[in-house]
């Protein structure tokens, strides 16, 4: 069981030529509307890997909130444990040519009693796994120490979000296991602080960090470490690859995955991801197996082909709130 504690938006996506200078204009060849957020995008991406996934964001009632939470319905995940008291927030999604992108964002409603009663429900039931992204930090520790039973519930951080490096340090200290970008790893706590081997083994947990096509390291609270190559794909977007990347890493380690193999499974389903539009790319456990099988995650592995992508667009007759 993994209970999704993260953001929830309508992704409004521009495909443009290149990101426009200050005070610019660029002309896109088409705006689209999907849904997206990183909590919910990395409780699609283990629910297609076969995890028992809830997702336990902040959302509304309107129509645009139903949708939201229909396509999350379609795809598995228990959204009973969602917050409707609110509204689902908009983010703006630039997205070039060659797959890259930049959003614009605006904070979601999971306030602290709302995380809070998620952690006691998932406590009470029996522990599991709680994903927060790093946006959560440090208010999610005080959460935690304050709920009876939490010694049952494993903690994994996309530290995706965390500006603080104190807040970072934080995250670290509490997670089982945590994934963050090699360039924000940098961002916070510069060199050689950064470094995924100093920092598994000062926080005693087991880190990944990614860097795109670069690959990925895993550092282990032994200080020991492992490289792995990305797949190589003809990437169209990037849009929720990092969050690809997230889910389907714990929905491995839930299922049992060493670290190692659940890293290696979780880069095959993020280049996956990037084949196709939107924030929900993430591919089902059977196209990643059959290309692990075939030694996919090989440095010199052929591009993989682009998988059917579920059409998750939101509804052109819905507005955004």
């Amino acid at each position: 069981m993994i209970l999704f504690c993260g953001y929830a938006n309508v992704d409004v996506v521009a495909r443009i030529p290149r990101l426009p200078d200050a005070g610019g204009r660029v002309h896109a060849g088409a705006i689209d509307q999907w849904h997206g957020g990183m909590g919910a995008n990395a409780a699609v991406a283990a629910a297609r890997m076969g995890a028992t996934a809830a997702f336990g964001g902040a959302v509304g009632a309107e129509p645009v909130d139903r949708a939201f939470l229909a396509a999350l319905s379609a795809e598995g995940v228990d959204v009973g444990w969602c917050h409707t008291d609110t509204a689902v927030p908009t983010a703006i999604v630039l997205v070039t040519p060659d797959g890259e992108r930049a959003v614009i964002s605006r904070d979601d409603a999971l306030n602290g009693e709302r995380l809070a009663a998620g952690v006691r429900r998932l406590a009470d039931s029996g522990g599991g796994w709680l994903y927060l992204d790093g946006y959560r930090w440090p208010e999610a520790a005080d959460i935690l120490d304050a709920t009876p039973g939490a010694d049952r519930i494993g903690v994994f951080v996309d530290l995706d979000g965390c500006e603080d490096p104190a807040a970072a340090r934080v995250a670290l200290d509490r997670a089982d296991h945590a994934t963050a970008g090699r360039a924000q790893l940098a961002a916070l706590f510069g060199a050689p602080g950064g470094d995924p081997a100093v920092l598994a083994r000062r926080h005693a947990t087991v880190l990944v960090a990614t860097d795109g096509a670069d690959g990925w390291r895993l550092a282990r609270p032994d200080g020991g470490s492992v490289r792995g190559a990305a797949m190589p794909v003809d990437a169209s977007d990037a849009t929720g690859a990092g969050d690809c990347f997230a889910g389907c890493y714990l929905a491995a380690i839930d299922a049992g995955a060493d670290p190692v193999d659940a890293a290696r499974t979780a880069a095959v389903a993020a280049a996956l991801s990037c084949t196709v539009p939107g924030a929900r790319g993430a591919p089902l456990r059977a196209e990643v197996d059959a290309l692990l099988a075939g030694g996919a995650a090989a440095p010199d592995a052929a591009p993989a082909p682009a998988p059917e992508a579920p059409d998750d667009r939101v509804p052109p007759t819905r507005s955004t709130p």
